[in-house]
């Protein structure tokens, strides 16, 4: 019998369990336990376990992601800590950049740094650019700092350093006092949690770190022990940021690196199916009970950045966040799930989201207590759900529930009915996820109509269909599983660790002695680490540069050949760069000498091989199992649509819009613009539909 693993994501409403077992898959939902997240993971291993017939203790591999480091960020529900760094210093992490994200507003609040004044202490010492010793650290001074911070009585401790990336023996004597002094309290530092430039940048990633390590750690210690109590011995890996999977005890030492694992394996996913299509530009859609993602995926790889924000406090606007200095898949997040919750602001405009009603009371139709009106009670008053077969009918939806919290929130403030209420939130939320869609592939000198969306998640597929309306894609593709893609997305996941460096270098001052040993170095370092989690699987090394003309602000990655990498040259390196920043802006800059500010190596096991599918012309057949009442908002009213079981549909048939096709995870609405086929791997295929 092959290895069967199981994939587990904790989102913010659901918790999604997914195993495998000889080339099969089964899958759960069940409500996220925040309290104690480990019980709805034990109580979904135990639902697939038996749908697979199974024992727990027959697992191979867990694969584990969660929105938990996240959370415990934006709700500030982390450890009590304290940063240590160099004298003058004390204040970049409330300073910020300076910058404003909104720049005409004279009342604008910046958001709060995650530590206060009094929790920042110095020390008297200082690194120059170049990672020479200016000012020596005194052993005595560190030991009187951490006599402050056991008297305060401090759990975690952040260390971050000016130029500790270039020279971390401050930082690494720091750690070495606070072991001896305060054997319990747990130590972060920046060289080691993000060896990069910006110092503002890397101060809030470490103190993210050291904020969220004690929970994370306590959590992962518990779900260990559950999982042994349960019977289940095998080894337990995290999804990390990046879209690779790291070993537990990592994601314990950092765990900053967990806080986009969620949606990396969403991406992870979309990508996998775009290569069994052979699909070079997707555009990936996941929309949960709390939060939507779109990420760019070109040739079947997703994009990826090395800064990226949570928690953003205002209208999701870039530099309102907590920038986090990590390997990251680039993706842009939404507040705006199954759950989210609409109000009218105060120029009488219907808002959604970020406040989401999560799995606790969870949207009014669930009948656990919510008042006010989620996005799931507008598609349930659009016709879109059904309210006696959600989730499997594993709970019945309550509609006069969702009409009346419709009404009494939306539809009384702006004299609405139910029906017309819930249109405008659903257009608005739909809207939002459009928008923010259109300005990430502005951002990435992309066109949208070139692209094909892949939609996951369990909200996704109830949207997917009006967002292709709104920006002009083809096509859409619902893969089987859609409702716990995250969760198959990990297990599709390769091992992998990027290691990367801050080193200024001017091409004028090209240096390939020093590059060749420092990228070898990097690409040990990387290889080594997943060398940790699988020792028996080859490693491939992927090389990357980050490079800008000398005075902006900001770099662009480069991605470099093994043989660029080992045998470097001026010339190439140049052209690399000229070309890529040609494609993002429109031409180059003459005149400008060219830098590089940071070098990167992610070591990687190989992608899983794929099955190409052969793709199958529409058969016209369709088997509907009747009918539902269902508003389409781009004709403006309701319309009879077709509901179809997806169980029911064979390769080739097909189904024009109006329609629903239904499963126990998910719902797909196929607008009247649209047809849907079934592929032979079970994708649905929504296409424009042909004029008749």
């Amino acid at each position: 019998m092959s290895l069967i693993r199981m994939g587990v994501d904790i989102g913010g409403t659901f918790t999604d369990v997914v195993l495998e077992k000889d080339g099969q898959s089964f899958s759960t939902k069940v409500l996220t336990t925040y309290a104690a997240p480990e019980n709805a993971i034990i109580d979904g291993m135990q639902q697939v376990c038996a749908k697979a017939g199974v024992l727990p203790g027959d697992i191979g591999q867990i694969i584990h992601g969660t929105t938990l480091a996240t959370n415990a960020l934006i709700e500030r529900r982390g450890a009590k800590t304290a940063l240590i760094t160099t004298q003058g210093f004390r204040d970049v992490i409330e300073m910020r950049t300076e910058s404003r994200f909104e720049q005409y507003d004279l009342n604008l609040n910046l958001p709060e740094p995650l530590l206060p004044r009094q929790s920042r202490f110095t020390v008297a010492e200082r690194v120059d650019a170049t990672g020479a010793v200016l000012v020596p650290l005194d052993r005595a001074e560190v030991a009187a700092v951490a006599d402050q911070i056991a008297e305060a009585g401090y759990t975690s401790v952040a260390v971050g350093l000016i130029h500790s990336y270039l020279n971390a023996a401050h930082e690494r004597m720091v750690r070495e006092v606070l072991a001896e002094r305060l054997p319990d309290v747990m130590v972060s530092i920046s060289a080691e949690v993000s060896p990069q430039m910006r110092e503002y940048e890397r101060f809030n990633t470490v103190v993210a770190n050291a904020y969220i390590k004690p929970l994370m750690k306590s959590y992962l210690g518990r779900l260990r022990g559950r999982l042994q109590e349960e019977g289940v011995g095998c080894a337990v890996f995290l999804m990390h940021s990046g879209g690779g999977i790291i070993s537990i005890e990592s994601a314990a030492e950092f765990p900053v690196r967990l806080v986009e694992s969620g949606p990396a394996g969403g991406a992870v996913f979309a990508a996998n199916i775009a290569a069994r299509y052979g699909l070079d530009k997707v555009l990936s859609f996941d929309m949960g009970g709390t939060t939507a993602k779109i990420c760019l995926i070109k040739n079947q790889t997703p994009k990826t950045a090395r800064v990226f924000e949570v928690a953003r406090t205002y209208r999701f606007k870039k530099g309102s966040g907590m920038p986090i200095s990590i390997p990251v898949i680039d993706m842009v997040e939404i507040g705006a799930g199954g759950g989210s919750l609409a109000h009218v602001d105060a120029m009488r405009q219907i808002r959604v989201g970020p406040e989401s009603a999560g799995s606790e009371p969870g949207p009014a139709c669930y009948g656990r207590g919510g008042l006010r009106p989620a996005v799931t009670d507008a598609d349930l008053v659009l016709g879109k759900l059904d309210p006696d077969n959600f989730a499997g009918g594993a709970f019945a939806l309550d509609v006069a529930a969702s009409r009346a919290a419709l009404e009494a929130v939306l539809g009384d403030a702006l004299g609405m009915e139910a029906e017309e209420a819930a249109f405008g939130l659903a257009e608005v939320v739909d809207e939002n996820m459009a928008n923010a869609a259109r300005v990430h592939a502005v951002e990435n000198g992309e066109d949208l109509s070139e692209y094909t969306m892949i939609a996951f998640g369990g909200a996704a597929p109830l949207h997917a269909g009006r967002l292709c309306e709104k920006l002009g894609v083809q096509r859409l593709l619902v893969p089987p599983g859609a409702g716990v893609g995250s969760a198959i997305g990990f297990l599709r996941a390769p091992f992998s660790f990027e290691a990367n460096r801050s080193v200024y270098m001017k091409l004028s001052d090209f240096d390939p002695a020093r590059i060749k040993s420092l990228l070898t170095e990097l690409q040990a370092e990387a290889r080594e680490f997943v060398r940790s989690c699988d020792a028996t699987s080859p490693v491939l090394s992927e090389f990357k540069v980050y490079m800008r003309y000398t005075g902006q602000g900001w770099e662009i990655p480069i991605a470099l050949t093994e043989a660029h990498a080992m045998t470097p040259d001026v010339a190439e390196f140049e052209a690399l760069f000229e070309a890529d920043y040609v494609k993002l802006f429109g031409r180059a800059v003459t005149g400008l000498d060219v830098e590089i500010t940071v070098w990167a190596v992610n070591a990687t096991t190989p992608r899983q091989a794929v099955e190409k599918v052969v793709e199958v012309q529409d058969s016209g057949r369709a088997l509907p199992s009747g009918n539902r009442r269902m508003f389409d908002p781009a004709k403006g009213s309701f319309l009879s649509a077709q509901v179809v079981l997806r169980s029911s549909l064979a390769p080739g048939d097909g189904v024009s819009g109006p329609a629903v096709i239904t499963e126990d995870e998910t719902t797909i609405i196929v607008p009247s613009s649209r047809r849907a086929i079934c592929q032979p791997d079970g994708c649905i295929d929504l296409t424009v539909a042909q004029e008749a």
